[in-house]
């Protein structure tokens, strides 16, 4: 199994552009239709909308070699295609505390953040940008001389930066405002004051006829209400602190799950460690992190709901953890060929199925259990502490990044080219890595 990037940096900037332009054409024009006037429904100023552009990417990068395979591409659309919206959808929630798009009142609208019509959509675009879309598009791109195209391209991103800027000062100077005004006055019905300049006041009317959701009073009382709930503890709810300490925990009890199950199964112990010092497997804790984030207000769901999301999300979060890995350090740490229903060896149907029960067991045991011990922490030495372990585990990460690229450079000869490659080389030399990482196979 290899896998190599089929588009370049310029390609993908270009399809950036093209599909963000694309998608905010559709989001007026879908906006026209329900309100019978023109709606800018981007959050840039300019006729981009950013969340497609990178989506159209994602496709590129992650479901190019599913290109055979339409189920599994239209299903790989709608997975990505929802876990971008959802993960924007929280983001601007955390910043605004009121969502951005509200779709509570549909059914299968998972928190409002999405909904099914729009998993479709997701899937039909997934096939239409692999197979119609891209081919055309790159047609056209290199109808464009280079040197002009390279020069309009870096132009336009300039400009995209400018007006991305803007808005991102207009939005903290926006909450920055309301945290303010929130401790001056919890029981204010509403802020008066204006932002002092016609452009602050023009982007943010913009930002509030486009995203009815956006009221400063409902963010005022979100504000309240979570600035009263972070007081009785360290790490209440499902915010950063306890999403980073579940990361670390799954981390951890990931690499010794998957440790003890090599050993039960093939007779051997075998590191499953995905860094260099300490037994943490960050697919398992990032895999708990964001099956805590995406399901924690559906923690009281079915099981069988549970199960069903576990399965396809994980076995999704699964195949493109290959495919990074493969694409960035030309190593691929597992491989099912060997096992039935696979997909190019990066998952197979069983192990989603663990994904679907690992979902249930976490959510509905595991989770509430170490919840529970999280928050425990002592306040005044959880926020130091957390960000002591988010640094070492940062370094890890980056350390254990940077062995494995001289490891696999080694393998096709590259020599160390600076004191800083000798060094890496010296402290993890081929045994040390095989070491850790039995299971690694390098490709081109």
């Amino acid at each position: 199994m290899m896998h190599s990037l089929q588009y370049s940096a310029y390609e993908l900037l270009w399809l950036f552009l093209i599909y963000s332009l694309a998608g905010w054409c559709a989001g007026v024009a879908v906006a026209a239709v329900k309100r019978k006037k023109f709606i800018n429904t981007g959050v840039l100023n300019l006729p981009l909308c950013p969340v497609y552009g990178v989506t159209a990417v994602m496709f590129c990068i992650f479901l190019d070699e599913l290109k055979e395979h339409p189920v599994f591409l239209a299903l790989g659309g709608a997975v990505i295609g929802a876990v971008i919206v959802v993960v924007t959808g929280i983001v601007l929630e955390r910043i605004f505390h009121r969502k951005w798009k509200d779709y509570s009142e549909y059914r299968f609208g998972f928190g409002g953040f999405i909904t099914a019509p729009l998993l479709v959509a997701f899937s039909a675009a997934a096939v239409f940008v692999l197979w119609v879309g891209n081919p055309l598009l790159l047609k056209v791109i290199y109808m464009i001389p280079s040197g002009i195209g390279r020069i309009l391209l870096y132009g336009i991103l300039v400009v995209v930066a400018v007006d991305l800027s803007g808005v991102l000062a207009v939005v903290w100077k926006w909450r920055r405002h309301i945290n303010r005004t929130a401790e001056l006055t919890g029981n204010m019905q509403m802020v008066s004051e204006t932002f002092g300049n016609a452009i602050t006041r023009t982007v943010r009317r913009r930002l509030e006829r486009s995203y009815p959701n956006i009221e400063t009073q409902k963010i005022l009382e979100s504000k309240s209400a979570q600035a009263e709930q972070e007081k009785t503890g360290f790490a209440r709810g499902c915010g950063f602190y306890k999403l980073f300490w579940l990361f670390l925990i799954g981390a951890f009890l990931g690499d010794i799950v998957e440790t003890v199950f090599c050993r039960i199964t093939m007779g051997w112990w075998m590191s499953r460690s995905s860094v260099v010092y300490g037994p943490f497997s960050i697919v398992w804790g990032l895999g708990c992190a964001l099956l805590s984030a995406f399901l924690y207000r559906y923690r009281d769901r079915s099981d069988r709901y549970i199960f069903l999301y576990g399965t396809v999300v994980g076995g999704t979060y699964e195949y493109m953890c290959s495919v990074f890995t493969e694409l960035v350090f030309g190593t691929v740490f597992w491989d099912y060929s060997a096992l039935p229903f696979n997909l190019g060896g990066r998952i197979n149907l069983l192990y989603c199925f663990f994904w679907g029960i690992a979902a249930v067991l976490w959510l509905k045991g595991i989770y509430p259990f170490l919840s529970g011990l999280i928050e425990r922490i002592p306040k005044k030495i959880g926020p130091a502490l957390t960000w002591v372990l988010v640094v070492l585990m940062v370094l890890n990460m980056g350390i254990s990044s940077a062995a494995l690229a001289r490891y696999s450079a080694r393998q096709v000869g590259v020599p160390a080219e600076n004191k800083l490659e000798s060094c890496i080389d010296e402290h993890f030399p081929n045994e040390r890595m095989e070491k850790i990482y039995p299971k690694a196979k390098i490709v081109k």
